[in-house]
């Protein structure tokens, strides 16, 4: 079925959807924070970039990056329709992923990215974001 909109329409209708966050990997990582007694933790915080989770004690910020929409090596399958568009669309997100941890990093924050597929073993990551706290914490 053909769109019904122009393209100038349709763009616009798309740029005023906003995401509230990928609710699956997020609950995900909370249920293994409160299995693990992981406290301290912050959502939707203003801070740049829109870190998934924050530490703000320690400094720590937590990203859950999707495996299609970050580029993950491992699961990220381009569309075959529209190449051109995805491919400069998820080199984007991996541009803007750079600036923001650059920029936070000059803020002192420690940065904890997390794959979509890491989640699969919880205790992994949290493993991972309990080390970045212990040392955040002994930086302080």
């Amino acid at each position: 079925m053909a769109d019904v909109l122009s393209k100038a329409a349709r763009s616009r209708v798309m740029a005023r959807i906003r995401s509230s966050g990928n609710q699956n990997t997020e609950m995900k990582l909370i249920s293994a924070f409160k299995l693990h007694g992981v406290i301290g933790w912050r959502r939707n915080q203003l801070i740049f970039g829109k870190p998934d989770f924050v530490f703000r004690k320690q400094k720590v910020a937590v990203f859950v990056d999707g495996c299609f929409w970050h580029s993950c090596r491992l699961h990220c399958r381009m569309p075959k329709s529209r190449r051109e568009f995805w491919t400069s669309k998820i080199s984007g997100n991996i541009r803007r992923d750079r600036k923001v941890n650059r920029l936070l990093r000059r803020k002192g924050w420690r940065i904890v990215r997390i794959w979509e597929h890491a989640l699969h073993n919880p205790m992994r990551v949290v493993a991972r974001i309990q080390a970045t706290l212990a040392t955040a914490t002994k930086d302080r």
